[in-house]
């Protein structure tokens, strides 16, 4: 995807939600999604309640400091997904001008995660790609400065969804990453999807796949990328040789 630019973005921006979301349908290609998802390696895997994730090139401290090393080739330049992101001009304004740590998350069907904001260990700037199934993403107001909105049954209410295609790249910056929190809910089948109801709904590349307005959860893996405010050179080199 050569063609990508700052105007690129622009194109992409999510009109109808607060500043700044970003959509890219097709970011990578079916090749590229193949290639990605045969190379995560399976023992790195962690097991949580509802997912499972793994951390490149390594987990924050506890003090959430990043050990410096590089990226591993298939999360950076094969395919070269960094380059993309340097097109875009995505990551120019943070402290390394480039992400430097990816959080990979397996969701089966089922599974999601509660609302939640990224916290202040990262740069706000966030860029997922989205692998194999299709998911929405729930976006809620904070109340107060913390905490969400919450129905009168108790349940988290979300005020806005944005629908994640395979192989997109969803961009959050701004106010969109300091004062809202997102979320996925735990179901098998996300419902009632239409041009009212998604807020990307105009940048989708094949809307036509939920017409009905459903889409059955299939497994999904996000490839989630960010910059690392801290970053240590002790232990350098100790995760750098990730293949």
């Amino acid at each position: 995807m050569s063609h990508l630019s700052k105007e690129t973005l622009e194109s992409a921006k999510i009109t109808v939600l607060p500043d700044h979301f970003y959509y890219i349908p097709n970011f990578i290609s079916p090749e590229e999604e193949a290639s990605i998802l045969q190379k995560i390696p399976p023992n790195r895997w962690t097991q949580l309640t509802h997912r499972r994730l793994q951390p490149h090139p390594s987990p924050l401290t506890p003090t959430n400091v990043l050990l410096a090393a590089p990226l591993p080739p298939w999360l950076s330049t094969h395919p070269p997904l960094l380059p993309r992101f340097h097109h875009l001009a995505l990551f120019d304004s943070t402290p390394h001008a480039s992400p430097n740590h990816v959080l990979v998350n397996e969701y089966r069907p089922g599974e999601g995660i509660m609302p939640h904001e990224d916290g202040a260990a990262y740069a706000p700037v966030v860029a997922t790609v989205s692998l194999g199934g299709a998911t929405c993403l729930d976006i809620y107001e904070k109340v107060d400065g913390e905490g969400t909105e919450t129905a009168k049954d108790g349940r988290v209410r979300g005020k806005y969804r944005i629908l994640q295609e395979p192989r997109s790249l969803l961009i959050t910056m701004g106010r969109a990453y300091v004062d809202l929190l997102h979320g996925i809910a735990p179901v098998e089948v996300d419902e009632n999807l239409n041009a009212d109801t998604v807020a990307n709904w105009g940048l989708l590349g094949a809307p036509g796949d939920y017409e009905d307005g459903r889409s059955a959860r299939e497994t999904r893996v996000s490839l989630t990328y960010r910059d690392v405010l801290k970053v240590s050179q002790v232990m350098k080199g100790l995760f750098g040789r990730q293949k």
